[in-house]
């Protein structure tokens, strides 16, 4: 492991974000987590990581939020919502919380800690993107659009933010076996139809050690989906007429 770091993780209180910020602590670095869940973050204080209650996507002042962690030297953004419906079935407010909490939140934090981190010019910034931000399927629409928003977020701030020595890396998985599936689609469909394909969320987090120790533009897993989202934006038709079926799946 290279020098400790001083890490922020959102979404810490549950599936890859819970698990990364034990794993990093463990690995030495200074670990920083925040979410909503009082338990979990009460467990991660119990092992010697700072927690911050918090909702992101409230009207607050960051400066008062973060003032005892100072600067950071990565940002982790993993917090993350989605609900698996059409489009015409979607409830309205689903569409909102999506767009706050995979959007909204993130840009501005991002925003807030990129001031900090060109003035010291350093920091890594990683988003734990999707696949879906590649790739849209049925019944994933706003999650998709969420997810593209991301990252071309992402790819845009990596341009603007290179000369002040900041990294920015995209995570981008396919679906992962933690409980965002179960909350996202409560039939149960989804998780039936994917469980071959699941990823564990170990791998995840060690794509994301790995990242922390040599940062990259981005990270596509598993690795044979860099191909299928290379054949989308190439061929779109082409992969939406064969992959219709399994589409029709989700």
């Amino acid at each position: 492991m290279n020098k400790a770091k001083k890490i922020l993780i959102t979404g810490a209180t549950s599936g890859v974000g819970f698990m990364l910020a034990k794993a990093l602590h463990e690995a030495g670095h200074e670990i920083w987590a925040t979410g909503r869940n009082t338990i979990a973050l009460n467990s991660l204080t119990t092992i010697g990581i700072h927690t911050i209650e918090a909702d992101l996507t409230s009207d607050r002042s960051f400066d008062s939020l973060f003032i005892d962690m100072g600067t950071p030297d990565i940002v982790i953004h993993c917090a993350g919502v989605g609900t698996f419906s059409y489009l015409l079935d979607m409830d309205e407010r689903d569409m909102e919380k999506m767009l706050q909490v995979n959007v909204l939140a993130p840009m501005k934090l991002t925003k807030y800690f990129a001031k900090k981190m060109k003035t010291r010019r350093s920091g890594h910034i990683i988003f734990v993107a999707s696949q879906a931000g590649k790739v849209a399927t049925p019944k994933a629409s706003v999650y998709a659009a969420s997810k593209h928003a991301i990252i071309g977020f992402a790819n845009a701030i990596r341009m603007e933010l290179k000369e002040f020595g900041v990294e920015v890396t995209t995570i981008n998985p396919g679906p992962i076996d933690t409980p965002f599936l179960d909350l996202a689609d409560q039939s149960g469909n989804y998780r039936s139809s994917m469980k071959k394909h699941l990823l564990a969320p170990e791998k995840v987090v060690v794509s994301i050690e790995r990242v922390i120790e040599k940062p990259v533009r981005e990270v596509d897993l598993p690795s044979y989906m860099s191909i299928t989202s290379k054949l989308y934006a190439i061929a779109p038709s082409i992969v939406e007429t064969v992959g219709k079926k399994y589409f029709k799946k989700k």
